[in-house]
Order: C-alpha cells, then sequence, then structure tokens
C-alpha cells in the first residue's frame, strides 16, 4: 500500500490560541506533513511549541472561522486536513486516509472519542456520531479532511465568529461526508467544566438559534 504521502500532497491547519497544554500532543501525531498553526493571539508558548515542533505559524485574526479561512489560503497541499489544537488522532489515522480514498468531491470526518472515562463521555461521543451520520454535521473537534478543489468549490470557511463548522457542513452537503474510518481524541476539559449536560443543551440551543437565522456574532455573544 502506498504511504500517504505518495497518495495525497496533504497540509494540516490548526487554529490556537493560548494552546500550549495541548498543542504539542496534537503535532506529535501528524508526521512530516505540512503543518500551519494559525494563531489568533495567544500570549502562552504556542507559537514557540508549534515552531519547536516543525509547524508553521502565521498570525490571523481571532475567531476559528478566521483562523481556519487563513490557514487554508496559507497551505500548499492538495489535500486538507482542518483539525483543532486539543485533539489527537490515534495512530492508525494515515492509513485510514489512504484507504478512505482521493475523490476529491468527498470530504471526512473523524470519530470522536473525549479524553474521559465516565459514562457521560460515553452518552456524547454516541450523540456526536448520529448528529454525523443522520445530520451529515460533524462539528470542528472531529476534523475535516477536504480537497482542496471541493473547499474551494464550495467557498471555504465563512469568515464568522461561530458555526463556521456547522456552516461549511451545510454547504458540503450530507452526501459528500462521510466517516474517514479513524478516531481523534478530543480534550473533555469544556464539557467537565460546563456540564456532561449543560454543554450540550447550550450547543442544541446555538445550532438552533443559527439555522432560525440568528447572525454568528450574536450567537457568539450567547455561546460566551
Amino acid at each position: 500500500m502506498r504511504t500517504l504521502q505518495e497518495h495525497i500532497n496533504l497540509s494540516v491547519v490548526i487554529p490556537t490560541l493560548n494552546a500550549a497544554a495541548t498543542l504539542v500532543d496534537c503535532l506529535a501525531a501528524l508526521g512530516s506533513h505540512e503543518v500551519i498553526v494559525v494563531d489568533g493571539g495567544s500570549d502562552d508558548a504556542t507559537i514557540a511549541l508549534a515552531e519547536a515542533h516543525g509547524a508553521r505559524a502565521i498570525p490571523a485574526p481571532r475567531g476559528r472561522g478566521q483562523q481556519l479561512a487563513a490557514g487554508a489560503r496559507a497551505a500548499t497541499g492538495d489535500w486538507l486536513l482542518f483539525l483543532h489544537a486539543d485533539c489527537r488522532l490515534d495512530p492508525a489515522w494515515q492509513l485510514a486516509i489512504t484507504a478512505f480514498g482521493d475523490d476529491p468531491g468527498r470530504a471526512g470526518y473523524f470519530d470522536l472519542t473525549l479524553d474521559d472515562p465516565a459514562p457521560a463521555a460515553r452518552r456524547v461521543e454516541r450523540l456526536v456520531a448520529w448528529r454525523s451520520r443522520t445530520f451529515g454535521l460533524p462539528y470542528g473537534d472531529q476534523g475535516l479532511l477536504i480537497s482542496r478543489a471541493l473547499y474551494d468549490a464550495v467557498g471555504g470557511y465563512a469568515e464568522i465568529p461561530l458555526m463556521e463548522d456547522v456552516d461549511l457542513a451545510r454547504r458540503l452537503g450530507r452526501k459528500r461526508l462521510a466517516p474517514i474510518g479513524a478516531t481523534v481524541t478530543a480534550s473533555a476539559r469544556r464539557y467537565r467544566d460546563g456540564g456532561y449536560i449543560r454543554r450540550p443543551l447550550r450547543n442544541l440551543c446555538c445550532l438552533s438559534l443559527y439555522f432560525a437565522g440568528m447572525p454568528p456574532h450574536r450567537i457568539a455573544r450567547l455561546y460566551g
């Protein structure tokens, strides 16, 4: 089987903001691919750690939509992998992407695992899997693999403060989104801090407001 480098020319884009605590583990799993860390104004060691681990660090206005769009513009790969800084890909991710194929007309996402043994974390994982499969709405912490051609064709990430992942998934459509067949482990800190019941309910409220037509900048003020 060909290696991933022989299969596709991949760039990894990671938006960051004070991500020093998790970034090294994220980068360690990425191998020798082009990695672009797009920083929104960190005042910790994020940029130094990124550069020490071979990533290219660039600045961008704060906000995931703006940072992801800036990273895509800077990337040179024919395929783009967008990944959050508190996420870690499993060791088989490169084989999974190679097996996923090189069809430029579809995009892929990872199955989500939270780094918490609590039963509540397993319930969130099942909810995420159901939402992704049923509605074609994977969130940003599941990663997104997409060809440059398809990314450009659908208009890329909107430079909005919130819902940039949902906005792009809607433009892609459920038929062009599929699971890659590998797992990404995400930090459960936000769920532990915000509550395994309260946080999903808050996310659902924000999603409902977005589908009802509320502008993302107003939802972002509610989201905090």
